[in-house]
């Protein structure tokens, strides 16, 4: 068969998303760039969870997730330790990757993205300060006042993305006035079970810890989380703010904490904005937290991110990308199987902060009854999660299939 002319692709943003449409769209053919305004591509922030879909979509561009994590099972539980829910999967789905999700800290995906990327694919302190399209193809104008031209443009940048704004209009932020401490440890003294995540939720915090692993070495991932007013200033400490939070919940979530190195304690606000209808316009599409920012409530917005930049690629297999409505196409074939996705996620996740941490003080005991005693949060999340997970299995498979017919390979 004929093959496809080489395109252009510049991906803006050194994220998890932006990585994996790299690695994506590097596998199908086509010229690429991941511009990052910083000197480095860096990880904003420490602890993670990775479900399997992106495991899938990771392994697929070449990114190496043997020892990425440890194995976990997740419940959700009440102080008293009565199980609300637990997130089943088909066993071979946690034979194929490693548990229902892996724990790991952020870094760790960076390390591996960054290692699989080819040489001379990311260029830093590269930051586009605007840029411009018509039918022929995208200008982006850098910072340092040269140009650079490309056939399509993907806004990986995050969720006060230029490219979106460029795209779609300025648009507020959804405050959830919740804040979270998130923390690790890899000390080797600490007594707890492996390969478990367990949230647990008092009247007004919620407590959690997964079992990770981190280059070679076992540890524990932790956080703590509640309702705070996101126009007020936190000058407190962190660790001894998460410690003040966990004093109600069991072990080991406090022995957790205690073990924990302050230096090694983030916190951040949560945040995130109502789902866009169009991601794309013309030769530009968004990506990750730009189309669609996501409360870590959803443990899910890395992987999101990473499933992203995986269709992105595969959508862009075997299109000539001079062609305008080609492209068009490709990136609207690209956005349409995702939007509904994320936009469950990310909704999901508001709704939960809602309803453990906002919810008045007459009606929390009439929330705990029901959720001790009713299948309801086990409909909600322990059955809908696994639903979702398959589905993006399958998406990814589909995906696949159509990615090899593209570039002629009958191999696999």
């Amino acid at each position: 068969m004929a093959s496809t002319p080489r395109g252009r692709v510049a991906v803006i943003g050194a994220g998890p998303a932006g990585m994996a449409t790299a690695l994506s769209v590097h596998q199908a053919g086509h010229e690429v760039v991941l511009l990052e305004r910083y000197p480095r591509a860096r990880a904003a922030g420490n602890i993670l969870n990775l479900w399997p879909p992106p495991i899938k979509a990771l392994g697929l561009m070449g990114v190496d997730t043997d020892d990425l994590g440890s194995p976990c099972h997740t419940e959700f539980r009440n102080t008293a330790g009565r199980r609300r829910v637990s997130v089943e999967l088909p066993d071979d789905i946690v034979r194929d990757y490693g548990g229902g999700f892996i724990g790991l800290l952020r870094p760790a995906l960076y390390e591996r993205l960054l290692a699989a990327l080819p040489p001379g694919v990311l260029q830093v302190d590269r930051a586009v300060e605007r840029l411009e399209q018509d039918e022929t193809g995208v200008r982006l104008h850098m910072a340092g006042g040269d140009v650079h031209e490309c056939d399509v443009v993907v806004g990986a940048d995050g969720i006060d993305s230029l490219v979106r704004r460029t795209l779609w209009g300025e648009a507020p932020k959804r405050e959830h006035n919740l804040h979270i401490f998130g923390g690790f440890t890899l000390a080797e003294d600490i007594d707890a079970p492996r390969n478990q995540c367990v949230l647990t939720h008092s009247r007004t915090v919620q407590g959690a810890w997964t079992s990770i692993r981190h280059q070679g070495r076992d540890g524990y991932q932790w956080w703590v989380l509640s309702a705070h007013d996101a126009r007020e200033e936190f000058t407190g400490d962190l660790h001894a703010a998460a410690t003040a939070l966990a004093r109600e919940f069991p072990s080991p979530l406090p022995q957790l904490i205690a073990a924990t190195d302050p230096a090694s304690v983030q916190r951040w606000l949560l945040r995130d904005r109502k789902p866009l209808k169009q991601w794309s316009k013309g030769r530009a599409t968004l990506a990750g937290d730009a189309a669609h920012p996501t409360s870590p409530y959803a443990a899910y917005g890395a992987g999101m991110a990473t499933e992203d930049g995986y269709f992105i690629g595969r959508r862009l297999a075997g299109v000539d990308l001079r062609d305008h409505a080609a492209v068009r196409t490709a990136l609207q074939a690209y956005e349409d199987p995702r939007k509904p996705h994320t936009a469950r996620q990310s909704q999901q996740a508001f709704v939960l902060g809602k309803v453990f941490h906002h919810a008045p003080k007459p009606l929390q005991v009439v929330r705990d009854l029901i959720l001790d005693h009713t299948p309801l949060l086990q409909k909600a999340v322990g059955e809908s999660s696994p639903g979702e997970i398959i589905k993006q299995i399958t998406e990814i498979d589909t995906a696949e299939r159509a990615f090899r017919t593209a570039l002629g390979r009958t191999d696999g």
